[in-house]
């Protein structure tokens, strides 16, 4: 990995982990804190298909199978593509808020609106309630955190990552081979993949 590459995954991916992780902190005691009151069997029920529905809607299929790869592509991109702004501006950029196609942007806001909508919501609701949903994200959160992770390995060190980083068309291209930055424009953007069989 070059050393521009390193900026990015630090300041880009790293910036991502850093407020995912902030918000782990301030939910996980809140969400311990449902030990402290006797569960219903309605509320033992909600615990033991809410957190497991948790950790493979939010943390696999969210994360891993569309999430993190995509954030993995676009930090790669911006490693081959830098420009002063965008470079900046790193954890937007990668969360594909600019230099992103309107699907993107649109995915991405949607995203954004929903978690709020969602914190807002759970806020409202009293304990045990809030903190068995509350240990559902923390569990969805930590699968994605690790799989961002792995993603953002398998980008710059697999010749074979190929996700599309949802980037305009028409725009300038790269590559990354050892140290050197092969750049090429109009290059064509392959279509967004939301499914990788392979890595499974």
């Amino acid at each position: 990995m070059s050393a521009r590459g390193a900026v990015v995954v630090v300041w880009g991916v790293g910036g991502i982990i850093a407020f995912v992780l902030l918000a782990l902190v301030r939910i996980i005691p809140i969400g311990f804190s449902a030990y402290q009151h006797s569960f219903t069997t309605a509320q033992w029920a909600l615990l033991w298909t809410w957190v497991p529905a948790m950790m493979w809607a939010e943390g696999y299929r969210g994360f891993h199978q569309s999430f993190s790869p995509m954030v993995a592509a676009r930090a790669k991109y911006l490693a081959g593509n830098p420009k002063p702004l965008h470079l900046l501006l790193a954890p937007l950029f990668c969360l594909g808020f600019i230099h992103a196609t309107p699907a993107r942007r649109r995915a991405t806001t949607v995203l954004t609106v929903g978690i709020a909508v969602l914190v807002f919501l759970v806020r409202m609701l009293e304990q045990p309630w809030r903190g068995i949903i509350d240990l559902g994200v923390v569990m969805g959160l930590s699968i994605g955190l690790a799989s961002m992770g792995v993603w953002t390995v398998r980008a710059f060190t697999q010749d074979g990552f190929d996700w599309s980083p949802d980037v305009p068309e028409g725009g300038q291209g790269g590559v990354e081979v050892g140290a050197l930055d092969v750049q090429y424009r109009d290059a064509p953007v392959r279509p967004p993949r939301h499914r990788r069989h392979e890595h499974r």
